[in-house]
């Protein structure tokens, strides 16, 4: 064996070993199948406290909510912004992949990189872009779901480049193992600063007979104002009844659903249960969903029969404006080091940091987001390493150069 193809071999198995140590003896997204709109096995992403997966069903309502219904128009209708094949020539819907051991690629950010996690991250060159095969101007959203490392990568407004990186607006890594939020008022490829994958509805899950979680759905107006979990706003409207981005409705449990078709009886249970969250300004009512050849679109279709006056909102509280946004400690970096740090190509190093006040970790570049305390690497020229510590406050660098002779 070649002394490279032993370095090589040598850093997998250290990784290995990492992997087994944050996971246990079971990876929890092992259970995902590969490839798009893949089967998730009943894995259900974050925490089971996350803002996604609670049960609202008996929460309170805001007291604004009769208002707010009005504001939004009590007969707009529900409408499902997804469904199997195209319209006018592009899918309907946001896809996602599961991808195992892919290569980690660079992004080249074109507009909220200061707001953005960095790479590499695994997103494959065929990666499925929102309205593919036609992705047009629209947002171009890119989803992956890494199942070796329970990660989940967010593109907004992507495009590919023809070394096999891609180009993004922003971008997001969200783990799909805790409770991570992204700093106050930023962005991610949601406006609202949430994550699109959890808020999806899938085929997978409503084959299965049952949705899990709340759902993402757009309003025509918003104001400059965002509830938890979102963290960012993208006001459009300066009238006071205009939803907040993270703002939560919920079919009410009165609304007769007995007589609908299965898919959407499903969906509409599921709205009873975890409700809907305002991610982004777009038409008022839509629900975001994958885009799947297995929906049956008239079973969709029925979902437009239910009007806005169906549903209610969920109180709202805290509701955070530009007067009391929380502020806090940003993460503190007590060391970074490289052992060794002069090396000759391809030798191993060990890169160790300390850290506190942090909620997820991403070494940049070759490694990208990693739980622990360290990690190998094996860099054939001079690298300087940045260490991006992130919390709900901001975040805080550090950098240390290995050098190759």
């Amino acid at each position: 064996m070649r002394t490279s193809s032993r370095i090589a071999a040598f850093v997998m198995f250290f990784f290995s070993c990492a992997l087994s140590s944050v996971f246990g003896q079971t990876n929890p997204c092992g259970v995902m199948s590969l490839g798009q709109e893949a089967s998730l096995g009943g894995f259900r992403p974050f925490a089971a406290d996350n803002a996604w997966n609670l049960d609202i069903s008996n929460s309170p309502v805001d007291p604004t909510s009769d208002a707010i219904v009005n504001f939004i128009g009590q007969n707009t209708p529900l409408h499902p912004d997804f469904g199997a094949g195209k319209y006018a020539g592009s899918t309907m819907g946001i896809p996602y992949t599961v991808v195992s051991g892919s290569p980690f690629v660079n992004i080249k950010f074109t507009a909220y990189g200061d707001e953005s996690d960095p790479g590499p991250m695994p997103i494959p060159h065929n990666a499925p872009i929102e309205g593919y095969p036609n992705p047009g101007n629209g947002d171009r959203h890119v989803l992956v779901l890494d199942r070796d490392n329970c990660w989940l990568y967010e593109l907004y407004g992507a495009h590919t480049v023809k070394n096999g990186s891609w180009n993004a607006a922003s971008a997001a890594v969200w783990d799909l193992l805790d409770d991570e939020p992204r700093p106050y008022t930023w962005t991610s490829a949601d406006a609202a600063g949430l994550p699109i994958f959890p808020g999806l509805a899938r085929y997978d899950e409503v084959a299965s007979g049952e949705i899990r979680h709340a759902l993402r759905f757009t309003l025509q107006s918003s104001r400059q104002a965002f509830v938890p979990p979102a963290s960012h706003w993208a006001a459009n409207s300066s009238n006071s009844l205009a939803a907040p981005m993270g703002m939560r409705m919920r079919l009410k449990a009165s609304y007769d659903i007995s007589t609908f078709p299965t898919q959407a009886q499903v969906i509409l249970a599921g709205l009873k249960k975890y409700g809907m969250i305002m991610a982004d300004n777009g038409s008022s009512m839509f629900l975001g969903g994958d885009p799947d050849n297995r929906w049956n679109n008239d079973d969709l279709g029925t979902l437009k029969q239910v009007p806005a006056a169906a549903f209610e909102v969920v109180a709202m509280n805290p509701i955070y404006t530009p007067g009391n946004v929380p502020q806090g400690p940003a993460p503190l970096v007590s060391s970074f080091t490289a052992n060794p740090s002069s090396i000759s190509p391809g030798q191993p190093v060990t890169l160790s940091w300390s850290v506190s006040h942090a909620k997820y970790v991403i070494v940049s570049p070759q490694v990208g987001a990693i739980r622990g305390n360290s990690v190998i690497v094996a860099p054939k020229q001079t690298t300087a390493y940045t260490l991006y510590v992130t919390n709900q406050y901001g975040r805080t660098t550090a950098t240390v150069t290995v050098k190759v002779q």
